[in-house]
């Protein structure tokens, strides 16, 4: 049974599937102008937000939608419309970031989509907020505490960065999302703004 999706995580989820559909639409021009490409020629400030709305295929768009859903509802019903929105946008920012540094120091020259980064850190959050919760894992299903998931998603993520085990996957932009995440989240902390933490 699905639980109500909550409003902020609803227009995120919106946006993202309308985004989409104008990629099926216009074709690749949409990459030219609104994916995040390394700092060049092809790079505008706003490709720091708009790639974070685009995806290379269905699948992707999926599974970071799904990943929203799950982790995106229960923090949002607890931080709030504008806190989430904000934590979510810092995310986005600190992935790309992350990703322009790496391409920087690597001289790579391809454009990064998805909102991986964002996702990756609404599930640190999701940690940090409900670090006893089970969460199952899809393949094998596991089922784990998630501080526990938290974690070993993370030091997969940084291990096939190193690696590059995985090619055409931005692993050090969704590190860069957890990031992003976990220093707002002490910053809020810090400043006491939020008892639950």
């Amino acid at each position: 049974m699905f639980r109500p999706i909550p409003p902020t995580t609803q227009t995120l989820i919106g946006l993202n599937v309308i985004a989409f559909a104008l990629q099926m639409m216009i074709g690749d021009a949409v990459f030219v102008w609104f994916a995040l490409w390394p700092l060049g020629p092809e790079f505008a400030p706003w490709q720091v937000i708009s790639y974070g709305f685009l995806h290379g295929n269905l699948t992707h768009l999926l599974f970071n939608m799904f990943g929203l859903y799950m982790f995106g509802s229960d923090i949002e019903a607890v931080w709030g419309q504008r806190r989430y929105l904000v934590y979510y946008l810092v995310c986005v920012l600190t992935a790309a970031s992350a990703q322009l540094a790496v391409t920087w120091f690597t001289g790579a020259n391809y454009p990064t989509v998805g909102a991986s980064g964002a996702v990756f850190g609404l599930l640190l959050a999701f940690g940090m907020l409900f670090p006893r919760r089970t969460v199952v894992l899809l393949i094998p299903p596991v089922p784990m505490p998630a501080w526990l998931f938290v974690t070993l998603y993370g030091a997969i993520e940084l291990f096939l960065g190193i690696t590059g085990s995985v090619s055409g996957v931005a692993h050090f932009a969704h590190l860069g999302g957890m990031v992003g995440g976990y220093c707002m989240i002490m910053y809020w902390r810090s400043a006491g703004r939020r008892s639950r933490f």
